[in-house]
């Protein structure tokens, strides 16, 4: 704008190659005032979707699939945003308390890390449970087996008190196909449920 100023009383001015033209930011302020080129269009987009969920009346959503519009989960962009508070620049931190009361999770919110022996263990009881119930372990690749909450591994991905959904026929498959190079007691493992080869 101020390159503009300068040519219209004939001063001369830098290039304004790259610049946005005038109409284009309007349009684009027509659109969202608070859109800013540097960010993340993504994050723009579910930020102003969200906002209108909710200035229309919705609740702000918090859990995933809970709101989805226009084919973005609203409630996992929530989330994503509370647990990932640290990589927000502070214009989104302060965007985000201000306008839509988000803040960052607190630490007992946040997932528990799993570790790749919390995996396993998960894994191998999913496997154990679907062998005991079909008594072999010839499974579907894209077969899915719930853990109840209860029986589960500790050190799960949420603190959620629903099911584990495990991916076991994917899991079979992967670990049939790498069964010579786990550590013994893995081999022993799987060689307990009759599993390998």
């Amino acid at each position: 704008m101020e390159n503009e100023e300068l040519r219209a009383v004939d001063r001369p001015a830098p290039s304004s190659a790259g610049a946005m033209a005038k109409a284009r930011q309007d349009e684009l302020d027509a659109i969202d005032p608070g859109w800013c080129p540097a960010w993340d269009t993504g994050w723009q987009r579910c930020y102003r979707l969200v906002q209108i969920h909710v200035q229309a009346g919705g609740t702000l959503p918090e859990v995933a699939g809970d709101v989805v519009v226009q084919g973005e989960d609203l409630g996992r962009w929530v989330t994503a945003q509370r647990y990932g508070w640290e990589q927000l620049l502070p214009a989104q931190q302060w965007i985000l308390e201000n306008t839509l009361k988000i803040t960052p999770a607190e630490a007992d919110e946040r997932p528990v890390k799993q570790t790749q022996d919390t995996k396993w263990a998960a894994n191998l009881a999913a496997a154990r449970q679907f062998h005991t119930r079909e008594g072999h372990l010839r499974v579907p690749r894209k077969h899915v087996e719930e853990l109840d909450a209860g029986t589960a591994p500790t050190g799960r991905q949420s603190g959620a008190d629903g099911p584990v959904v495990v991916k076991l026929g994917m899991w079979l498959d992967n670990v049939r196909k790498r069964a010579a190079k786990l550590p013994e007691q893995r081999r022993t493992d799987l060689d307990q449920l009759g599993m390998r080869g």
